[in-house]
């Protein structure tokens, strides 16, 4: 692999674009989404999902959607019919009673109308506060929310290989917590970038993560962006190419 010669040090903003710019070609960009939920399903399948496999997140969906036929029966079921539909997903004794909560609280302010297709109307930082004050939704879920369902807005979700890949190219300070980071790598994309560019970036950077810049024993010698990374240089350096 031939990689071109780049100043030793780039601004963050334009590094971030080439990494964008690398990684799509390596995994293809336009990546095609993979969810079509409308909003509210999004966010309940966004909260099963933290801390937990996907395949065990998505079967307990699965199984909440075959069990009850509403969000709005989810809502009203007893505690422990819920618990028990999403068995699969970790800590369903504490995501039960979240979900029932989020779904009440919905409800609440809404006058009983539990669609959240009225956040598309909103600008995204608008959106993404809305979506914060729920109890338990923090910056990831209502950034997944937006870009991941229907609704296909611009908001950049960050999930720990994006988070990682980040931090060892020098986008971000590994100081800097996961929640502050998607304020700050989102500030590195241009603005009028749209839903399948955003989309993209994260999804690149996510599967950088998890097809070579793995959190052990990460493969520096076939990394595209190794010349961008000062992280990886190091290692390479001290004769751990992984």
């Amino acid at each position: 692999m031939e990689i071109p010669e780049l100043p030793a040090s780039l601004p963050p903003r334009e590094k971030a674009l080439r990494v964008h710019e690398r990684l799509c070609a390596v995994y293809g960009c336009p990546i095609p989404f993979f969810h079509d939920l409308d909003p509210l399903s999004e966010l309940i399948s966004a909260l099963l999902s933290h801390r937990t496999r996907n395949a065990d997140s998505g079967r307990a969906f699965r199984q909440l959607r075959a069990r009850f036929p509403t969000w709005e029966a989810v809502r009203d079921a007893p505690l422990l019919e819920v618990q028990e539909a999403v068995a699969s997903v970790t800590w369903p004794e504490q995501k039960a009673p979240r979900l029932q909560a989020v779904l009440r609280e919905i409800s609440a302010r809404r006058g009983g109308d539990m669609a959240l297709d009225f956040l598309g109307e909103l600008e995204v930082p608008q959106a993404r506060a809305w979506l914060e004050s729920l109890p338990g939704v923090g910056p990831k879920t209502s950034a997944a929310v937006l870009l991941f369902s229907r609704l296909r807005r611009p908001a950049l979700p960050v999930d720990s290989h994006h988070y990682r890949v980040a931090v060892r190219l020098g986008l971000i300070s590994a100081r800097v917590p996961v929640g502050r980071s998607h304020a700050l790598l989102s500030a590195l994309l241009p603005p009028g970038w749209d839903a399948q560019q955003v989309y993209d970036h994260h999804e690149a950077l996510m599967l950088h993560g998890q097809r070579c810049c793995f959190h052990l024993a990460p493969a520096c010698v076939r990394c595209p962006v190794l010349d961008l990374c000062p992280w990886g240089q190091q290692r390479v350096a001290r004769g751990k190419p992984g």
